[in-house]
């Protein structure tokens, strides 16, 4: 099931001003009858009560009509004719506008879950929204990706309802099935991030992304241990984040190298202070050495490979390559930088 944003409405607050608008609707009904109680006639010729105000008005509101209370004088009758008539049909359009407003949300929902598929391309699928998912979608936004492009498969509920209300899209179902990668447009995508709790789901989506997308998609894939990462890479993933290892190698930072730690951080955290990017070389770059950028180049990215500066040939920008780059985000540089993923 494809779960689109959620909107700010709520639905509890929607029914009760349908509730208060109907109630108020039969307390006017029953104000009005009560001032001319005298021109209605009783089946029991005992006069109105309050009660039989309310009972009078229910009913006719409903169009029930049971008629042993009847508008006898003229004024009674005008009141009927100018006042609850037109309260009557009120009434009704409160209790229809219910039905046809279920029905109008369902169109709505398929047209737009319609217009959804058509226009997604070049998307990014996360697989599991729980804190890795979380964090990706959160560096892929706070890098200017749209949000729009982002489609998340989650089968857990209240992880659909946390992606829904983080403005995405979600698919509700195991990311292991190829029918729940083909509602996210897999085929379409840009990249996979495999993002799931365990690394034998994670090598099951991964076997099932490659077979659907026949290796045209990138897929990233996060494991918990070192050596799971090549099973992973066997299976199909083009980059693999090993969680363990790299918050083994953090923590090892932290005691013989603190600053490092604060640097890698500052690195992996973009709005503020240094933050890693990557963009395509400029006309007037090319043939320069990587040294001599404004930016701070720490890596090429040529081909599909991404190569040191020290690596033989990469001592000049060639036509093509993609700068890796520290990107001061105080002073953030005038070519639009996109996100590295992976």
């Amino acid at each position: 099931m494809i779960h689109l944003p959620s909107l700010s409405k709520d639905p509890l607050r929607a029914l009760g001003i349908r509730v208060a608008a109907a109630v108020g609707l039969v307390l006017f009904v029953v104000i009005v009858v009560y001032i001319d109680r005298a021109g209605y006639r009783d089946v029991n010729e005992d006069g109105l009560s309050l009660l039989d105000c309310f009972y009078y008005a229910v009913v006719s509101l409903s169009t029930t009509g049971y008629g042993d209370i009847t508008p006898a004088s003229e004024s009674a009758r005008l009141a009927n004719v100018l006042l609850v008539t037109p309260a009557r049909v009120l009434f009704l359009i409160i209790l229809v506008g219910t039905t046809l407003q279920v029905l109008t949300e369902q169109y709505r929902r398929n047209a737009n879950i319609a217009r959804w598929r058509r226009a997604l391309k070049e998307h990014v699928v996360v697989c599991g929204y729980g804190t890795k998912g979380r964090s990706a979608v959160r560096a892929l936004v706070e890098n200017g990706f749209d949000r729009k492009l982002i489609v998340v498969i989650e089968q857990r509920p209240e992880a659909v309802r946390q992606a829904t209300a983080d403005g995405l899209v979600a698919v509700e179902g195991s990311a292991t099935s190829a029918a729940i990668l083909n509602d996210a447009r897999v085929k379409d995508a840009r990249t996979v991030i495999i993002a799931t709790d365990t690394d034998e789901a994670a090598v099951l989506v991964t076997l099932t992304a490659r077979q659907i997308t026949s290796g045209k998609v990138r897929i990233v894939a996060a494991a918990r241990e070192d050596e799971n990462a090549p099973l992973l890479r066997q299976s199909g993933a083009h980059h693999v984040v090993v969680s363990s290892a790299t918050a083994g190698r953090l923590m090892g930072l932290s005691t013989t190298a603190p600053p490092l730690i604060d640097v890698v951080e500052d690195l992996l955290t973009p709005g503020a202070g240094m933050a890693l990017a990557m963009r395509s070389a400029t006309r007037d770059e090319i043939g320069r050495s990587p040294r001599q950028v404004d930016d701070v180049v720490v890596a090429l990215a040529r081909r599909g490979r991404v190569m040191s500066l020290t690596t033989p040939g990469c001592d000049v920008i060639e036509n093509g390559d993609q700068l890796v780059y520290i990107r001061d985000e105080g002073h953030s540089s005038t070519i639009i930088a996109e996100p590295v993923i992976g």
